[in-house]
């Protein structure tokens, strides 16, 4: 039996053409959406999701291509663009009954979230990205040997075909580094987790593929076109994030502080997985931004 997050029920919503997300719902009052990241699902937000059920609608989805939400072919550059996922999310939240949300996302789903908060400010109104730069920003970063801890975002920068069968070809594998090495404690994704994560990725190696594909083409266009423009987020911005700055040579908090007016920055000690390695934390800091 798949796990689920306890006292939340499960629905499916479809936010475009033949495209449904699975949704995971619990609690009451003001909407709060939350978008994993890579390579996990919605069950990255298990304990984090409880926590704030208490005084808050929760909702969890797998991001279109993840979990068990639908997968659709890449059949052009924007069918897994940052800005076509974020209008998944707008448009789950109105199926769910809500207008207006804050939002907070994780590593890729961060990168949604930071879209969303772009192309919809009048419909989040409160954003939190956990442990990622910006799209162009991370590019930007990664340079020389230092690049080398990237490896991933070059590899599935490729044009289709060679990426998806190498990754495919041993999948577990593949996937399970990155749960092994991004972790500061590795009890935090207990085996019966680490097991729904790696099935979740065998069964859609083309989709996350797709999904690091536009973040290496039309993702970085939209970013150089807001920044040409001077777009910023305008509403109450949390940044968390490792200490990787130290090692890759930038500065977090300022290339954040380019893109957001009110922007609270801070560091973290845990691992990059830290929703599931340190959810007090993470509960903590997300009560407090909604109440700026």
């Amino acid at each position: 039996m798949t796990p689920a997050i306890p006292g939340f029920d499960y629905r499916r919503v479809t936010v475009d053409e033949g495209v449904g997300l699975n949704v995971a719902v619990g609690g009451s009052g003001a909407p709060l959406v939350l978008l994993h990241g890579f390579p996990q699902t919605h069950l990255m937000w298990r304990h984090v999701a409880e926590d704030l059920a208490a005084d808050h609608t929760v909702i969890c989805p797998d991001l279109r291509g993840y979990g068990d939400s639908d997968k659709p072919a890449e059949s052009g550059p924007d069918v897994y663009s940052k800005r076509t996922m974020a209008r998944d999310i707008v448009r789950l939240a109105r199926g769910l009954g809500h207008e207006r949300f804050a939002l907070a996302g994780h590593d890729r789903g961060a990168l949604v979230a930071f879209r969303a908060g772009l192309d919809h400010p009048d419909t989040v109104t409160h954003l939190a990205c956990l442990d990622v730069l910006p799209t162009l920003d991370m590019w930007d970063a990664l340079h020389g040997v230092r690049a080398a801890i990237g490896f991933h975002l070059y590899l599935m920068a490729q044009p289709p075909g060679l990426p998806e069968r190498m990754i495919g070809g041993s999948a577990d594998a593949f996937f399970g580094y990155f749960l092994d090495v991004w972790a500061n404690d590795p009890e935090a994704v207990p085996p019966h987790i680490r097991e729904v994560y790696l099935e979740a990725c065998r069964d859609a190696v083309p989709s996350i593929v797709a999904d690091y594909r536009a973040s290496a083409g039309i993702d970085v266009e939209h970013d150089k076109a807001d920044r040409a423009e001077g777009r910023r987020l305008t509403m109450p911005v949390s940044v968390l994030q490792q200490d990787w700055g130290a090692a890759l040579g930038y500065e977090a908090a300022a290339l954040w502080g380019a893109w957001a007016a009110d922007l609270d920055h801070s560091t973290v000690s845990c691992g990059h997985f830290m929703a599931e390695e340190d959810p007090e934390r993470i509960a903590k800091e997300l009560r407090a931004l909604l109440t700026r």
